[in-house]
């Protein structure tokens, strides 16, 4: 998820810090019967941000990961952009939302797996038009 200020053109990644462990990530949440993956993701960001995003590319990563033993995810991830500024963190887990300046994303973020999903979005977003 993407921002780009229009008056000085730097670009920003939303991000959500987590109240247990204070890990940042990218918001993420479980599919609802009948969505589409990018229905799913458009809905998760708005509930847990409060910003609504536009799916821009083909772009899709898909990362496998597991919280705790025995338990196995998949998270599908999508290059969006918004021209929003404003936004609220989802009462819960969430304790912030914040949109981080490009250069800071990557040393911003905690695992691994969501610095690769950056890198991998940020060659996708050289070629689109944001």
């Amino acid at each position: 998820m993407f921002r780009q200020d229009p008056k000085t053109g730097r670009k920003y990644v939303l991000m959500i810090r987590h109240k247990h462990g204070g890990h940042r990530s990218f918001p993420k949440g479980h599919v609802e019967p009948g969505e589409t993956e990018h229905e799913t993701a458009i809905r998760e960001v708005e509930e847990e941000t409060a910003v609504r995003i536009r799916i821009t590319s083909d772009f899709c990563e898909k990362v496998h990961y597991s919280p705790m033993p025995g338990v196995q995810k998949e998270v599908v991830y999508f290059l969006s952009i918004t021209d929003q500024k404003s936004t609220h963190p989802h009462s819960g887990e969430i304790a912030d939302v914040e949109w981080v300046p490009l250069e800071n994303a990557e040393r911003s973020l905690t695992h691994e797996n969501d610095k690769i999903v950056l890198r991998s979005a940020l060659k996708c977003l050289e070629q689109t038009a944001v």
